[in-house]
């Protein structure tokens, strides 16, 4: 890969291009707000601008938080660090983020016990190594539910529990201090008063409540169906470390690429509004790698996975790759199917 920077000249973080797409992100979001709070007076107008409102801030957490706190995004800390906080004015907090999927997911994606991502308790099997009950039979229906609650959660609930019990899984961690743990307590205030605050200023509590719902439901629902189905898919593999370890017996670039699907990678528009994260086999090999370098080095890794024997699986589409999560949800909820497990 570095073949590929020394021929183009080019950094391995953001360029102009990914600064002017903050830009045009962070309008339509501010723009968004704008209108819910000073226009709106109709439900006809409130919902899809409440829509537009989650859907901007998606996308910044696809583009700006999210290289941000991979260090991808700039090569100088202080934009990185100023990115990643991007995720504190959405009301989750980069800090114990960090740890969820810097540390938590990239390190162990798809292990049980590791992965926070694939935790969701009884409620969800997504790992044929997770428990089985009766009604996850049904999981491929009533999921979406939960899936609109990840906002909610980290929002209202999620942060807060790991201030007071730190730790993401099995992974520990020490509370933020000093200028973490006033960036904590900043953004959670500056979240909840754009939130309430001042939309009760001009609206009624049961209107601001119901539009509250509505955004966050629509980001929570979004921002986790883009993250599985990169991982909890027919394709990707769930490997079970020995017990008592969380040691796996294999190359860690073949399991980061063993464990995760592209999707839709010719879909421009799908790409620039995702943050490249529909490459997330590119993005688990090279996370300090800003995301807009994904479709050119692509075909790169592909070849090199194709020269050592590895596969580099992607769906064409987002809707084969939809398609094939509602099939492994499925497949998960009718029998304790040990389909996709490879041997630690």
């Amino acid at each position: 890969m570095a073949g590929y920077f020394a021929a183009t000249g080019r950094s391995r973080q953001g360029a102009w291009n990914l600064h002017a797409k903050a830009i045009v992100l962070l309008l339509w979001m501010a723009a968004a707000y704008v209108g819910l709070v000073w226009w709106a007076t109709a439900w006809w107008q409130v919902v899809p601008l409440a829509i537009l409102l989650a859907l901007a801030m998606a996308g910044v957490g696809f583009n700006i938080q999210h290289d941000g706190n991979h260090g991808a995004y700039s090569r100088h800390g202080a934009v990185n660090k100023l990115a990643a906080l991007s995720l504190n004015l959405l009301g989750g907090d980069a800090y114990f983020w960090h740890y969820k999927h810097n540390i938590a997911h990239h390190s162990y994606p798809n292990i049980v016990g590791a992965d926070d991502d694939i935790r969701l308790g009884a409620a969800a099997r997504l790992s044929p190594h997770q428990p089985h009950h009766w009604f996850h039979r049904f999981q491929h229906v009533y999921i979406w539910g939960l899936y609109a609650l990840l906002a909610l959660n980290w929002q209202l609930r999620g942060d807060f529990r790991s201030m007071i019990k730190p730790g993401v899984a099995e992974t520990r961690l020490s509370r933020p201090r000093g200028w973490d743990l006033l960036w904590f307590w900043a953004g959670k205030a500056s979240f909840l008063t754009l939130a309430f605050v001042i939309p009760l200023l001009r609206h009624r509590f049961v209107d601001v409540l119901g539009t509250y719902l509505l955004s966050m439901s629509v980001l929570g629902l979004t921002l986790a169906t883009v993250f599985q189905l990169a991982h909890c898919i027919e394709e990707a593999q769930f490997r079970h470390p020995a017990a008592g370890s969380r040691r796996i017996d294999r190359d860690f670039a073949a399991h980061q690429v063993e464990t995760s699907v592209d999707f839709a990678r010719d879909n421009h528009l799908l790409t620039w509004y995702l943050g490249g994260l529909n490459y997330q086999v590119e993005h688990h090999l090279f996370p300090k790698t800003c995301h807009i370098h994904y479709p050119n080095i692509s075909r790169i890794v592909e070849e090199t996975c194709r020269a050592h024997g590895i596969a580099h699986r992607s769906h064409a589409t987002m809707r084969g790759a939809l398609g094939s999560h509602i099939r492994w949800l499925k497949r998960m909820g009718r029998r304790a199917d040990a389909g996709g497990v490879q041997p630690a």
